[in-house]
């Protein structure tokens, strides 16, 4: 076994321990000397370990706000110590660790190990699966150095993919001077529209008012269609699958309790921007176009107070 593979279980093991048992973070370099002694007297790399276990321990909260995001399904305390601890270590190595030295892919594949060997059957498919939603928003870096057979989730046809239909909306105060659109960040670094599932039953409206009210705790009047737009995502259980996101102007009821709704993993604030302050916005590119079209019917006075 590699020494940074048996750095990385250590790492996993004392990550464990640390959050089962609630030990204090003042007691981590007693609990890496002690593991490492045990588990690993061998082991030349524990200085690799402790930047792992402090560093993935430095950056909990953000990591797991990235874990909610990226699989909204798994509340994080219905996901299994071990895997909780692999994915916040995998993470860490992703989005923080020195690309040169442990490539995106080096990263996913060693997580993905160590959930084969210490977690349960299904465990190996599930990191798996949350680290490729996280590296799809990435950009997927160095994706053309990995072998096709090595992929992260296996190709399937477009046509097969299952589809997911999701409403969002622009939503808009005009209770002031100037019109303000309302935007939620997320832990990714960008501002973006609110959207969610259309839950069954719903017609495309009534799920954009309940998201809304869920994610922005406002009421909104839904208005005109702007228009729609698909993107692939990797669920951690699903596998690949096209979302379809049909987005309307909507009309908020009670701008100022803007507020981000509790449980809304992956996303860190809900605000207004005036029209001019948009386009300053770090935005995704498939929401500009939706966002352009609302901002010109503002400008043309089309909408209906």
């Amino acid at each position: 076994m590699a020494n940074r593979h048996l750095a990385r279980s250590l790492a996993m093991q004392i990550l464990f321990e640390w959050d089962f048992r609630e030990i204090s973070d003042k007691s981590i370099p007693d609990l890496i000397s002690q593991t490492s002694k045990e588990f690993a007297p061998g082991l030349d790399d524990i200085s690799f370990v402790e930047k792992l276990v402090l560093g993935v321990i430095t950056k909990t909260d953000k990591l797991d706000d990235i874990i909610a995001k990226a699989a909204p399904d798994w509340p994080l305390s219905q996901i299994a110590i071990v895997d909780r601890n692999i994915l916040r270590l995998g993470l860490y190595e992703l989005l923080f660790g020195d690309r040169q030295e442990v490539p995106a892919r080096v990263a996913i594949n060693e997580a993905i190990e160590l959930a084969k060997t210490f977690g349960g059957e299904n465990s190996g498919r599930f990191v798996n699966g949350v680290l490729g939603a996280v590296y799809k928003e990435m950009g997927e870096p160095d994706k053309d150095e990995i072998p096709k057979k090595k992929r992260l989730v296996k190709d399937i046809p477009y046509e097969e993919m299952p589809i997911e239909q999701l409403g969002g909306a622009v939503v808009y105060r005009d209770d002031k001077a100037d019109i303000e659109l309302a935007f939620v960040h997320d832990v990714f670094g960008y501002w973006t529209l609110t959207k969610g599932h259309i839950e069954p039953g719903e017609d495309i409206p009534t799920g954009i008012s309940r998201e809304a009210k869920e994610e922005l705790s406002l009421t909104v009047e839904v208005g005109i269609r702007l228009g729609a737009n698909e993107y692939i995502a990797s669920d951690p259980t699903k596998g690949k699958l096209r979302k379809q996101v049909v987005y309307h102007l909507a009309r908020a009821l009670n701008p100022d309790q803007i507020a981000l709704g509790a449980d809304k993993g992956g996303l860190q604030d809900a605000k207004w921007f005036s029209i001019k302050e948009v386009s300053d916005l770090n935005m995704y590119d498939d929401i500009v176009p939706i966002v352009t079209k609302a901002i010109k019917i503002f400008v043309s006075k089309n909408v209906k107070k």
